[in-house]
């Protein structure tokens, strides 16, 4: 969870400096090279915006705001760094555009490495501040990455309903759905809004039962 998966940050002694090599440097080069940016600077204050959002609902137009550039170009380097696999998007699910968010997306790390890099953060502390957000992020990104790796099968979600209640991950295959909680501590969770719609059963993700394939 802190120093994430690349071989690299497995198997070196100096797992921090590999990482902000790596996640100043070597990462970027391909997502550079591939959209002929001509200002890296923006990517780097792009990435660190995302890696404080990390399980949170992101929005185009304040991210635009803080870079002082256009949606339209904030788009365009998300869609690069989706294609270079440094990040990918989760779409809100909805069957009911009335009572559910429906345009909304969340945006997660391939890599929680390279997240706690751009932050310079690789605390070990099981108590640090942003221990859920990794855990969160450490789940999405093994099911992003199995889906990956079997063809695409699946189609990831987050789910909101207007009236605020919420469902971390939501996984539509060949016209079922699966829904799951992701919670660093084990708890009672409560999603009857999600459960009585769709007929389907919330199961919890935490540190203690750490993965549902």
């Amino acid at each position: 969870m802190v120093f994430g998966n690349y071989p690299e940050a497995i198997i070196l002694a100096d797992k921090q400096q590999y990482l902000l090599n790596l996640s100043a440097d070597y990462l970027l080069k391909d997502v550079l090279q591939l959209g002929l940016i001509k200002t890296p600077d923006l990517i780097k204050k792009l990435l660190m915006l995302l890696s404080h959002q990390v399980g949170a609902e992101v929005s185009i137009s304040e991210l635009a705001s803080n870079l002082s550039i256009s949606k339209i170009t904030v788009d365009r380097y998300l869609d690069l760094l989706e294609e270079t696999f440094i990040i990918f998007r989760l779409p809100a699910f909805s069957t009911n555009p009335r009572k559910e968010i429906t345009k909304s997306h969340k945006i997660y790390f391939y890599d929680n490495g390279v997240r706690n890099a751009l932050l310079n953060e690789f605390s070990l502390n099981p108590l640090r501040g942003d221990i859920g957000g990794l855990w969160e992020n450490w789940v999405m990104a093994e099911f992003a990455k199995e889906n990956l790796l079997t063809g695409r099968k699946k189609t990831l979600f987050f789910w909101r309903s207007r009236a605020k209640s919420e469902v971390d991950l939501v996984v539509k295959e060949s016209g079922k759905i699966s829904a799951y909680e992701i919670k660093w501590k084990k708890r009672t969770i409560k999603n009857k809004a999600f459960e009585n719609f769709y007929k389907t059963k919330v199961e919890l993700i935490s540190s203690e039962n750490p993965l549902f394939f």
